[in-house]
């Protein structure tokens, strides 16, 4: 038991390496000798949890795809609207951007056109298919309009988010991005939802971002 233990959080070690030097790097200009040097790991250890680089960048992106479909799992057990569960879910996203590499060097694989093995799905398709399902969940709730085109907006979405991971991790300290997401949501339910309702995720809107530099 103590051998499994021992051995689980080397490869956890190696992802988080991996993913630091990915993110801040690129995946094509890091080697596996960065890596194991990153880790303090052996290359015996590298080679014994991963065969090769893009071994590395799948594990990367599929902890990625289980941290997201798991806080949204979370946040539809907490019996909020599904507009704020799908508002909470993009904070959430984003915190935990902030707080470890592995969810940026996420992104930045995916945005860098490294392959995604079947059966797992591209980030953004998984990404687009969730805010998908709540939005048409929000237009049954009465919190968005009736006549959105629902595939339009979660693509929208998902675009301004990548969007401003992207050109914001360039231009501004993390901290910032925040602050760029409330404004974003601030947008879409200007446009999206209905007048009687628009005050109170306005108010949402504020308060998770408050509720983010708190944090």
């Amino acid at each position: 038991m103590a051998r499994q233990l021992r051995a689980e959080q080397t490869r956890a070690t190696i992802i988080v390496a991996a993913a630091d030097l990915f993110d801040r790097q690129g995946y094509e200009s890091t080697s596996l000798s960065e890596i194991v040097a990153h880790a303090g790991v052996t290359k015996g250890a590298l080679y014994f949890h991963f065969a090769a680089k893009d071994d590395l960048a799948h594990a990367i992106m599929e902890l990625q795809s289980r941290t997201s479909r798991r806080l949204a799992t979370e946040l539809d057990g907490r019996g909020y609207t599904s507009l704020e569960a799908l508002m909470r879910l993009t904070f959430g996203m984003a915190r935990l951007c902030e707080e470890g590499p592995v969810l940026r060097a996420g992104l930045r694989l995916a945005t860098g056109g490294v392959a995604v093995r079947p059966p797992l799905p591209h980030p953004f398709t998984e990404w687009r298919e969730i805010a998908s399902s709540r939005l048409l969940d929000a237009v049954r709730q009465s919190d968005v309009q009736p006549d959105i085109d629902v595939d339009s907006v979660a693509h929208t979405l998902v675009c301004s988010i990548v969007g401003t991971r992207v050109v914001g991790g360039t231009l501004e300290p993390d901290a910032r991005q925040r602050r760029r997401l409330a404004g974003m949501w601030r947008l879409l339910i200007r446009g999206m939802v209905p007048v009687t309702r628009r005050a109170r995720y306005l108010t949402l809107a504020a308060r998770l971002e408050r509720e983010a530099g708190a944090a």
